[in-house]
């Protein structure tokens, strides 16, 4: 059928030329499949530095993986970060969960807390979504069978059993007593050095708690004086192992100080002061500055987010660089698909080499001891495994 028009010739090719360049970014627009990319994390209260540490590690990712223009299916993926306050509340963090699930997200890179990543990555691994964990440590976390769960981080019985190694082969501690503050973190972190404590031969004398708000630790370091410890290790995270080490000093607690993961965040040698000086703490990872692609990627984050990295963003962009190697792998974003290429996946990292074990776990995972001289953390030894 022949289209009757009052134009002459020359207006109506010109007119044709403007409506095939019109439906033209509509056409480039069909070539593109959103990639949703979840993310859960406290980004509100306490903890919320952290989070947001994390997402904007994850975002960073994302920003250099669509300026790569990767291919998906046949069409370039555009991965949008789908972002979920969890507030470090185990029953948030499962509503969260639900959300995002709710939302058809791809993946889930997430949660900071153990006590929020242990309850809600059943959610994920019953939807067939893949969680893949760049800070929460308990152990428990991969060894429940979960075939969704991985993780781009050591472990506690990684960092905090090879403090407890540490403690009784080289620092020879013969004294030896914990403070947690009960959390699945700082309970888990203990549990674990006290076990590698005791399958070393070390000497437990005492056992104390607090909860996560404590602020005055005088009565557990009191009855750890009168047990005569020579070592402290502390449970828990930055600001409360401030708060221990200046009691220490203010009781004449003559012992070393050691802290797991997190204590040597952003907060503890402003809080802790002059008493910060001699302090250990074991960190997951191996220093990012040692690490080949360290300093740059610090220079990047920098120029992206105008700060500077607090500590769990390069694990939050290789869990996020897991996820988007294995879908173009697989040339797929349907998690049934991808599944299989993120359990072999293989790459360098910035924290290192990524590739996970039968039950999802980093595989070669490391932790580092630092110790506080001249009021700045300096390396001590980074250990490979347990």
């Amino acid at each position: 059928m022949r289209i009757r028009t009052n134009l002459k010739p020359a207006a109506w090719l010109a007119a044709c030329a403007i409506a095939a360049f019109a439906v033209a970014p509509m056409t480039a627009a069909a070539e593109d499949v959103t990639v949703k990319v979840g993310f859960a994390a406290p980004l509100t209260g306490a903890n919320a530095g952290y989070g947001k540490d994390l997402q904007n590690g994850v975002q960073l990712a994302l920003d250099e993986a669509n300026a790569k223009k990767i291919s998906i299916g046949g069409k370039t993926a555009k991965f949008e970060i789908a972002a979920e306050d969890d507030q470090a509340d185990p029953r948030v963090g499962v509503q969260a969960a639900q959300k995002l699930v709710d939302d058809g997200v791809a993946v889930v890179v997430g949660h900071f807390n153990s006590g929020t990543t242990l309850p809600a990555s059943p959610i994920y691994n019953n939807a067939g979504i893949p969680m893949i964990d760049p800070a929460a440590t308990n152990p428990t976390i991969t060894t429940r069978g979960l075939e969704n769960v991985f993780t781009v981080i050591s472990s506690d019985a990684q960092n905090a059993g090879n403090a407890g190694v540490y403690a009784v082969t080289t620092t020879k501690a013969k004294r030896i007593a914990i403070i947690d503050d009960r959390t699945a973190f700082g309970q888990g972190e203990a549990d674990e050095f006290e076990k590698a404590v005791k399958a070393k031969g070390g000497n437990i004398v005492a056992r104390e708690f607090s909860d996560n708000q404590t602020v005055d630790f005088s009565a557990q370091l009191t009855r750890l004086k009168a047990a005569n410890a020579d070592l402290i290790f502390f449970g828990g995270l930055d600001r409360q192992a401030a708060a221990v080490v200046k009691r220490m000093k203010q009781l004449g607690v003559n012992a070393q100080f050691v802290g797991g993961g997190g204590v040597m965040d952003a907060d503890f040698l402003k809080l802790a002061g002059d008493a910060a000086e001699g302090a250990q703490a074991w960190e997951y990872g191996s220093p990012l500055d040692k690490l080949p692609q360290g300093k740059a990627f610090g220079d990047k984050f920098q120029k992206r987010f105008g700060v500077a990295i607090l500590s769990y963003a390069p694990f939050g962009y290789d869990a996020a660089w897991a996820a988007i190697h294995a879908m173009e792998k697989a040339n797929s974003a349907d998690p049934k698909v991808y599944r299989p290429a993120l359990k072999k996946i293989s790459f360098e990292g910035i924290t290192g080499p990524i590739a996970f074990d039968d039950k999802g776990a980093l595989k070669n995972a490391s932790s580092t001891l630092y110790q506080v001289k001249n009021g700045q953390w300096e390396t001590i030894v980074t250990k490979h495994g347990m």
